[in-house]
Formats: structure tokens, sequence, C-alpha cells
């Protein structure tokens, strides 16, 4: 029987939420009530949350790590994105934990998203601790929400032991936690003596030689790659000549230049790190998520983290409009690979292919937010690219076509009932459930082909008046469901170069609704607006009102334009068809044919037509 031994100085908690339920408000009361910063210190909130878009879309998007002391112990928190298409950060974050909390909403529940996590952690053997957070709230019912958690572990297959999770109340907002509903808390104490009770200290084998597994990189300036892993066993120095050992098994040698921890969120240099706590290593350039850093005399791979397959793939490619090259720095098909193998190198749960024709790429991920948000992150820092419609990934099982298939959970008024159903059994969903409490709002289950859902989300919206709330999780592969529809609509295109002019676009208002305004660049193949009828059609949005020398005071009528709705990412990612691609600048976001010829398109459509009628 192996010895093991375990730092009882050390506990590492990863936190499990759902999109919007107060996780990054606790973190910041626990960092504050724990003494991380100055009483006089001035702290924006959400400090865990310091990338650009995740403070303007309030959502976690990269896993992140800090850690706090309680009474002589170090709490390493590891913070884990609650949307389900960032699965790769919580499946790597999940790897350095030794237990995790789920925080719930004491109105809405355990959500699915919430879901996908805590079956991560289950699967992982982990313990829980349950946090019931929000309890202040007007429609507040916490007892009911803690029986949907207990129904929730009993439907992942939790194991006796995991089914005697401790509860805590709390209202992170106001940095209080309580052990039960009545009274009230006073500060976050009972949070950190639970973790202290309830998660185990990290076991090590006290006789093995040094061994890390890398979960996280990151990258400095002055010291070049960093990898952040947990250490599972012995310790490490600084200085020290090590190995690495990636995929295919061959030990490189690298050498720790410097050797850092987390010290509240900051990183501290030390000068050695024992077993079980998160180090960061710099020494090495060629390492990857999942490697192992171990000592050169014993060279033993630990098991390597595995993800869940990507189920969509997009093609990136470069800008080929005529307006390319105005807008962004960085339009070179090598400048947009290498930022995407980056991209690969840090993101476990991203893929990325050579496309057949080198000026493209096939990045393949867990779900179209996620490609959204790599998109958002390349215009900002200069790139000039564009991009297709996202597609799911198929696959062959047993002779049979299979597709990725998602659990959907739709809330909304009992009166858009019929029409979000209506609408998903186009996009062949099957209803599971239904729920009516007698309050006027109906909870409904469906189970949806992933690529019924693209394009969906802003339309669900549109039809519950912006309040309905639909969440999904991926259930798995199922058999293929058919085809439907992806788009009612057809295109209005330009058929030449030139600018907006507020009299040929007012004259095409009639036809569908337009996206450029007067003044916007436009060129051959440019989508410049919907049209109302299936088609695509070609037209003049720079065509100028014919002037005579017969005018008349009061003869024309001033034009007045609609206003038009700004185009977004994942609108325009929604929108596209098959044959038609996203221009995405740094400034500007457009819609175009693929082929912009307006010629070329109407022979290719009549070359299928025949094709067609051959058959």
């Amino acid at each position: 029987m192996k010895n093991t031994a375990r730092n009882e100085l050390l506990r590492n908690i990863a936190i499990i939420a759902h999109v919007d339920h107060g996780k990054t408000t606790l973190v910041d009361g626990l960092f504050r009530q724990s003494g991380v910063f100055r009483e006089n210190q001035q702290v924006s909130d959400r400090v865990m949350d310091n990338m650009d878009l995740e403070r303007e879309r309030g959502i976690t998007i990269a896993a992140k790590n800090c850690s706090v002391t309680w009474k002589g112990v170090k709490i390493n928190i590891i913070d884990t994105p609650g949307h389900a298409d960032f699965g790769g950060e919580v499946e790597r974050s999940l790897a350095m934990a030794g237990g995790a909390i789920l925080l719930v909403d004491a109105s809405e529940g355990p959500l699915p998203q919430t879901r996908f996590v805590l079956k991560k952690a289950l699967d992982g053997g982990l313990p829980v601790i349950v946090i019931v957070n929000k309890i202040d709230r007007a429609d507040a019912r916490p007892e009911e929400v803690l029986n949907e958690v207990y129904d929730l572990f009993i439907d992942l297959g939790a194991d006796e032991h995991q089914l005697e999770f401790p509860v805590l109340y709390a209202i992170g907002r106001d940095g209080i936690a309580q052990t039960s509903l009545e009274g009230r808390g006073e500060n976050l104490n009972p949070v950190f003596d639970c973790i202290l009770e309830n998660i185990p200290a990290p076991s090590y084998d006290p006789t093995a030689p040094f061994q890390m597994i890398v979960c996280d990189l990151g990258y400095s300036d002055y010291l070049g790659r960093l990898a952040i892993g947990k250490v599972v066993n012995g310790v490490v120095k600084s200085s020290d000549s090590m190995v690495c050992i990636g995929e295919d098994g061959t030990p490189k040698t690298l050498k720790v230049s410097k050797l850092q921890v987390y010290d509240g969120v900051q990183l501290a240099s030390v000068d050695e790190v024992k077993a079980g706590d998160i180090a960061v290593l710099a020494g090495i350039d060629d390492v990857h998520i999942g490697d192992t850093i171990c000592t050169k005399e014993f060279p033993q791979a630990l098991p390597r983290i595995t993800v869940d397959e990507p189920t969509v793939s997009m093609r990136f490619g470069i800008n080929t409009s005529p307006l390319a090259g105005r807008e962004g720095k960085l339009v070179q098909s090598n400048k947009i690979r290498e930022r995407l193998q980056k991209e690969a190198l840090q993101n476990v749960a991203i893929r990325i292919e050579e496309a057949e024709d080198r000026d493209s790429f096939i990045v393949k991920g867990r779900g179209e937010f996620q490609m959204a948000i790599i998109i958002e992150t390349m215009r900002r820092e200069g790139f000039e690219l564009t991009v297709g419609r996202p597609e799911v990934i198929y696959k062959k099982e047993g002779g049979k076509l299979t597709e990725p298939i998602e659990r959907v959970y739709v809330d909304c008024d009992e009166t858009f009932m019929g029409i979000v159903t209506e609408k998903l059994s186009i996009r062949k969903a099957r209803m599971v459930n239904l729920v009516n409490n007698g309050k006027g709002r109906v909870r409904i289950e469906f189970s949806v082909p992933s690529r019924g859902l693209i394009g969906y989300r802003d339309e669900f919206l549109t039809d519950t008046k912006g309040t309905g709330i639909m969440n999904s999780y991926l259930e798995g592969y199922g058999e293929y469901r058919g085809d439907f529809p992806t788009r009612f609509t057809g295109s209005i295109v330009a058929d030449r170069s030139g600018v907006g002019v507020v009299y040929g676009i007012f004259n095409l208002e009639p036809r569908g609704q337009m996206f450029i305004t007067a003044g916007d660049p436009i060129y051959e193949g440019m989508i410049v607006g919907e049209h109302s009828r299936e088609n695509d059609i070609n037209v003049n949005p720079a065509k100028e009102k014919k002037l005579t020398n017969m005018r008349a005071s009061g003869k024309d009528e001033a034009c007045t334009l609609t206003p038009v709705k700004p185009m977004t990412l994942e609108r325009a990612i929604h929108f596209i068809r098959e044959d038609e691609l996203v221009e995405v600048t740094p400034t500007s976001i457009r819609l175009r044919k693929t082929v912009l010829s307006a010629t070329k398109r109407h022979t290719m459509r009549g070359a299928s037509l025949k094709g067609e009628s051959d058959k």
C-alpha cells in the first residue's frame, strides 16, 4: 500500500456557480475579510474578473487562481467559469482542487451550467460545500432550492459521502454567511471554518520524487513562458534542474529560473514549494497544459488532463474585402496563425487545423459563444479577419450519422410558451418536461440539436420581449434529426463600391431591415440588409437622386432613415448563411458574401441548379 501524508497547512478549493449567482462578489468578500487588502486600500469590485471582456459582460471567462490565509492555513482559491462553453477552463482548474464550493442562488436554484461543472467535480471525487447565496432576495426560497440541490446530486450519481455536504447561507454582497436561516450572520468566518473542517488537506507520497502537473500557462515580459500547476509530490527549489514530459513521452530538460506562488491576487517569489501547493515555474519555453514536470533521475509522467471533445467549428481567414488593411494593424495569415496557436496553448478545449487554402484555419471548440470571445479579443488586439458560420462537428457511430444534442431549460412567461415551443420544434427540438407553478411563469425542458441553437438565442429574447431565460448544457451525441431551415430571410447585397447615400438607402427600406447608414463605405458583395423574402437581391445603396434644372420650393420631401440597430459580433455570427462571412476589424463588423462578384455568384447558382436538375 502506498504511503501517504497530508500537508495540513494547505487547502485547494474551486468555486462553482452559474453565471450571475454572485461567485465573484463572494470571492471579493473573502479577500477583504481575510486581510489580503489593507483597511484603507482602494480596490475595485470583482477583483478576479480582470479581463476587460469579463467586466463588460459580467461573466468569468478564464479560470484564475488566488490565495487567502486563515488561522495559519493557506487556502488557494480557483475561480471557475460558469458558462458551459468554457468547459476546458473548468476541467483544468478542477485538476488543481481538493474540494469545491457550490454557490447557488436562493431564488433561481441550480441551473444547467452549474450542473455541467458540478458533474465534473463529482466525477473527480471532490467533496463539496453548498452555499445558498442571496437569501435576502424578496423571492428567495432557500429550503426548496436546497431540496433541488439534493435532487441534482442524486441525479449526477454522487456517492454517500458527497451527499452529506455541509450547507451555509450567505448574502455575498454584504459579506456575511451563516449556518442556519435563523438570525443574521456577521461575517464570512463560517465559510473559512467550513473549508478547514470539510476540505481535506492535499495528500502526497513522502518517499516520491518531485512531480507537478501543468494546469495553466502564463507569460511574463521578463520571465517568458510560465508553467502553472499543482505540485503532486516532492519539493521544488529555485534553480533546480528538471525535465518536462509532454504528450509524446520524451523528457525535455529545463532549469527553474524563478519560482512563485499565489499570495492574495499577486504572485510572490519563494525559494521552494512543497507538495500540495500551486506553483508558478519560469524557465521552460516548450510546455503545454497536461505536461508533467519532474526530476531528471525519476522521469515519471502523471495522468494527463483530459477534456471533452469540441462540438463546433468555425473558419477563420484573412480579410479579402476591398476595405482590407484600412482599420487593423495585423492582417497577414501568419499573424492570425500565430495568435490562434497561442490561444490553443492556453485553452485546452480549442483545436486549430490548417484549411486547404492555407489562408484560413479551422478552429474547433465548445460553442459559438466561446468562438465569439476569441474573435472579440483578437479584434481588440488590432487584428483584421473574416469568420464563417459556426458548424457543428458530426460523428459516424455504427454506420449512423450523429450530432451533438443539448439539454435546454427555458424559463418564460406563460403567454410566450406557444411561440417558444413552435420555434424550437421547427429546429427539431423535443419537449422533455414542463413545469407550471401557477404564478404566471413556466419552466420547459427541451432536447435540441446544437445546430438548432445557433442563431436562436437572439430570436428567443425578441420573442419573449427580453423576459425569457434560456440555459443549456451538452448532453452528448445523438442520432441526426434531419434538416431544417436556418433562416427564412434573404440578404440585401450591394452590387458596387461606394458610400451609402440617404436617398438610396431610404428607397431600399421597404425591401427589409437595413444594416448601414448614410456615409458608411460599401463594396460589391457586402451585405447591407436583411431581405424580407427568402431570396437574395443585389441593390445600389449609393444611388443618388437625379437632379434637374426644374425645381420648385417644397417639391421634395426630406428623406428620414429608420434608425439602424448596431451590428454586434454575436448577432453577425448568428445571421450569416453558409455562403456568407463576417468581416471583423478593430472598429467595424461587416457582413459579406464569400464570393464578392455578383456575376460569379449568379453563374455559380445557375450551375448548382443545373446540377440538381440533372440528378
